[in-house]
This record gives C-alpha cells, sequence and structure tokens, in this order.
C-alpha cells in the first residue's frame, strides 16, 4: 500500500543542540518533500523541500536525501531554541520535470 513515514513521533533536545526527523515513502513517480512547521496551532511555517535528490532549505536547517519512493528526506534543525518547539510536517508531492526547480 502506499504510505508516508514521519520519525520519530517525539523529539526532546535541549536548546543550542542539533535535530533531526525523517520522511520516507513507497508511491512511485512522487519525488519532491516539503517540510513545515505548526506552532501553537497557528499558521504553517515553510521549511523547505527535497527535489529528488538536492535539498533547498531555509535559512536554519538542512534538507537532505532521495525523495524517490523507497528514499528518505532528513530535515536537521541546526540550533534549536524555543520557537523550535512545534509540530513538523512533511508533504509529499509529484512533479512532473523534477530537473526544473522554481528559484
Amino acid at each position: 500500500s502506499n504510505q508516508v513515514h514521519q520519525t520519530p513521533a517525539d523529539l526532546y533536545k535541549n536548546q543550542g543542540e542539533l535535530a533531526k526527523m525523517e520522511c520516507s515513502h513507497s508511491i512511485s513517480n512522487y519525488n519532491r518533500i516539503l517540510w513545515y512547521k505548526q506552532s501553537n496551532y497557528r499558521e504553517f511555517v515553510y521549511l523547505g523541500y527535497l527535489n529528488v535528490k538536492t535539498g533547498y532549505p531555509e535559512v536554519g536547517f538542512d534538507i537532505e536525501g532521495d525523495a524517490n519512493a523507497g528514499g528518505t528526506s532528513t530535515l536537521t534543525i541546526k540550533q534549536l531554541t524555543p520557537n523550535s518547539s512545534a509540530v513538523y510536517y512533511s508533504q509529499l508531492i509529484h512533479v512532473d520535470s523534477p530537473d526544473t526547480v522554481p528559484q
């Protein structure tokens, strides 16, 4: 069955530390994974995305891995702050021409 997995379910770290989370999926032809966070049930904040095997993170984050089926996208928060406390979401999308990347 087509599935998306995100791990870990919970993560407890200290301020100033680095944190990592992963998203993997098994859906063929889906090759872009986007990352967001939501704090205090407010708006979603865009953190960047992984296009096939190239990451396009926002400042303060790293995004690496393989967005194809069977691959894993890793989101790294470089330095945790109180603002890092949030629910993190990964979104999977299909892109017909993944070699064309918006700048």
